[in-house]
């Protein structure tokens, strides 16, 4: 019998090399075999000389975390990776889940998953201080999730006066589905509310843009972009975006 090696999920952070965690960067280069979107491999082609590599695309999530399960439990060290925070929208749960039906003298072992930078965090980090107070991550994928739960999630915390980041909120086929979120919050919000539209945070192309809530639909937006909506008190300041945290009701004028 094979002895049992780990399968290990990583949070490759958003894009650049510089932004992925020692801890993740010392597991990829420990690892046999990496795991992950096709995408993502390319990303971090520096890392991967004399691994095996199992690379599928989008949509084939299932099969690619079960050969990288099937690659641990013959014995090899093996990464499955995702972009971001691989437990935020990656493949930690997915993973696990499938190492956990199998039989326990059969399963690999699990090596955890190892915190990236998420998305969201590095989007706010290039529009100034939008997350500083509560808020709300939602995907506009339905792939997975009916739309109509998407929709009524999208409302509970435009009534809760949360700061909303879309994640996934446009792509060539989905095109309305961010329009219908824009009139939801405006049931809530003033129209002239910021929304930072953040492309390609940390990558060579990254682009931010900050509007309103009434406008930012009409700006170039795509599956590479995460949207962040102000709650009542965002304001914009010198081109950065600001979610006050109350610090003004200590001292007047913050």
């Amino acid at each position: 019998m094979a002895k049992k090696a780990k399968i290990t999920v990583v949070g490759l952070g958003p894009g650049s090399l510089l932004d992925m965690t020692p801890r993740a960067r010392a597991a990829i280069e420990a690892a046999e075999v990496v795991a992950g979107y096709t995408t993502y491999i390319r990303l971090m082609e520096p890392l991967l000389s004399n691994k095996e590599i199992i690379g599928t695309g989008m949509m084939h999530e299932i099969d690619r975390c079960r050969m990288a399960v099937a690659a641990a439990a013959s014995g090899k060290e093996t990464v499955v990776v995702s972009s971001g925070d691989a437990g935020v929208y990656g493949m930690a749960g997915l993973v696990l889940e499938l190492i956990l039906q199998q039989k326990e003298e059969e399963r690999p072992l699990f090596g955890g998953t190892i915190a990236g930078v998420s998305a969201v965090n590095a989007a706010a980090s290039v529009l100034g201080a939008p997350l500083m107070h509560d808020f709300a991550v939602i995907s506009l994928s339905d792939l997975l999730t009916p739309w109509e739960l998407i929709r009524k999630r999208a409302k509970m915390a435009a009534a809760g006066d949360f700061v909303v980041a879309l994640y996934n909120p446009k792509s060539r086929k989905r095109v309305h589905h961010i329009e219908e979120i824009r009139e939801i919050l405006l049931q809530y919000r003033r129209p002239e509310t910021p929304v930072g539209i953040v492309t390609a945070a940390s990558r060579e192309q990254e682009h931010k843009i900050i509007s309103t809530l009434a406008d930012f639909t009409k700006e170039e937006i795509n599956m590479f972009s995460l949207v962040i909506i102000g709650n009542s008190q965002t304001y914009v300041k010198e081109g950065w975006m600001i979610t006050p945290r109350g610090y003004g009701r200590k001292e007047a004028g913050l």
